[in-house]
């Protein structure tokens, strides 16, 4: 065997060797690394969710300034219409002629 082959053999076994320890010393540092990129993804998902919390409630806000209120006000004036229009049935059945003669007269 040569120099040159007992030195490339030698190098490749440090090499090799050398590779394993940093790897096996960074570990501990890649899993840290890990650890914080998880916190901030979670961390940008929680205030992405505030944010899409908060739009939606302005959603619905609105939809209730501006829709539900005013249905809401129109139904209690047809409501009122409504009990008026009974009440002046009732008034006008009150006042309906059952003579026979009467033009007026109601058949019932």
């Amino acid at each position: 065997m040569t120099t040159f082959d007992l030195t490339a053999i030698v190098l490749a076994v440090i090499g090799m060797v050398s590779g394993w320890v940093t790897w096996f010393l960074d570990r501990r540092k890649h899993r840290q690394e890990v650890k914080n990129l998880e916190a901030e993804a979670k961390a940008k998902q929680a205030e992405t969710e505030k944010r899409y919390m908060e739009l939606a409630m302005m959603y619905v806000d609105e939809f209730t300034k501006n829709i539900v209120r005013p249905l809401e006000k129109r139904v209690d004036e047809l409501t009122n219409e409504v009990k008026e229009l009974k009440d002046e049935l009732a008034v006008f059945k009150e006042n309906v002629c059952y003579r026979s003669g009467c033009p007026h007269r109601v058949r019932v």
